[in-house]
């Protein structure tokens, strides 16, 4: 098999060893009833919009649906962001990934 060589700037180098190395933190907003997959998936729209445009490393977002009348959106993030992010953002709870 051919070897592929992969050119990654400094900066984009020194971004994955951080994300690598440094504490993260999964941000969880709640929601509940018949509409919650829907309601989900539309604040991760409005989440990946907000780190967008205030250029803020988001590492990971998505949605969960624990059963039929819960379900989640999160955001993993780098606990340095961490302060910023929950007081606009106002998370209902956070955990810290491994």
């Amino acid at each position: 098999l051919p070897k592929i060589r992969i050119q990654l700037s400094k900066k984009k180098v020194l971004l994955l060893y951080l994300i690598k190395t440094m504490d993260k933190i999964k941000l969880i907003w709640d929601f509940r009833g018949p509409d919650c997959k829907h309601t989900a998936k539309h604040q991760e729209i409005h989440l990946k919009e907000f780190f967008k445009i205030e250029k803020i490393t988001l590492i990971e977002s998505g949605t969960q649906m624990l059963n039929d009348l819960h379900c989640l959106a999160y955001v993993i993030i780098l606990k340095e962001n961490l302060d910023t992010i929950k007081f606009r953002l106002k998370p209902h709870r956070g955990e810290l990934v491994e």
